[in-house]
């Protein structure tokens, strides 16, 4: 005899209830391509709106119109602002800073470079200038204008009232010394000021060892550039206290052990 399944249950009711896997729905294409569309619509919403900013960053309104240099007084200010690239009105949104600062640092006497917006149409230069510390002559026997680096800043008139920097050692060759006289350029540029206008020249020898020749004349020998504030100090205070005749050398290489040859001097 056959036997019925219930009355009231489906084929697939009756296959779930024998332990048969269902099988689930597959999803709806239409959804998957509805949120494929907003996906693109998106996509290309914001790629338009890009290339609209980057045109509306690039109308006429937006770029440099107004151009300040601040700060140069050694050099060409037209060539300092033909090499900063601003005078071509580029968009005030391509203005590099970095770009600026590496053109203009070429020149010598230009040690930094800060550049700030102003928008819509205005871009500040601000130009930070080496210091001249000494003159030195070059290979050509002209006399430079030199930094605390032993860098030559250019020309300087034959009464610069700054002292010469003397290299003793074999000849460095032309501007910048590589290796030479940078020991004389950081002695020279931290002179105190209670003598830095006695000093005439800034000696340095083969070995690096720095002397001062005064205006009196008088020398100081310091030996290498360190420990100079110790050093200063006891120059200040022989130069105070102590009467030296003409070619007399003191030496200060040990600020606490002064030694002095030449005349002897007068209390």
């Amino acid at each position: 005899m056959s036997r019925r399944a219930p009355l009231g249950v489906s084929p697939d009711k009756r296959a779930t209830a024998m332990g048969s896997p269902r099988q689930k729905p597959a999803a709806p294409k239409r959804r998957r391509l509805g949120r494929l569309t907003k996906v693109l619509l998106g996509v290309g919403v914001l790629a338009s709106a890009a290339l609209g900013a980057q045109w509306l960053l690039h109308q006429p309104i937006l770029r440099v119109q107004h151009v300040s240099v601040l700060g140069v007084r050694h050099e060409p200010m037209a060539q300092v602002l033909a090499a900063s690239g601003l005078e071509a009105h580029p968009a005030m949104i391509d203005v590099s800073a970095a770009s600026i600062e590496s053109n203009l640092v070429s020149f010598p006497w230009i040690a930094s470079v800060s550049v700030s917006k102003h928008w819509p149409d205005t871009v500040v230069v601000t130009v930070h200038e080496s210091h001249a510390v000494a003159v030195g002559f070059n290979s050509r026997h002209v006399l430079q204008y030199v930094d605390a680096s032993g860098q030559d800043l250019g020309a300087a008139p034959l009464g610069a009232n700054l002292p010469t920097l003397d290299y003793l050692g074999p000849s460095p060759g032309s501007w910048p010394f590589s290796r030479a006289a940078q020991a004389a350029a950081k002695v020279a540029s931290q002179l105190p000021k209670a003598f830095a206008s006695q000093v005439a020249e800034v000696t340095e020898d083969a070995k690096g060892d720095v002397t001062l020749k005064m205006e009196s004349p008088v020398s100081f020998v310091l030996g290498p550039p360190d420990d100079l504030h110790a050093k200063f100090v006891a120059i200040a205070s022989v130069i105070l206290h102590t009467t030296l005749g003409v070619g007399d050398v003191v030496n200060v290489t040990v600020p606490d052990e002064l030694a002095v040859s030449g005349p002897a001097p007068s209390q």
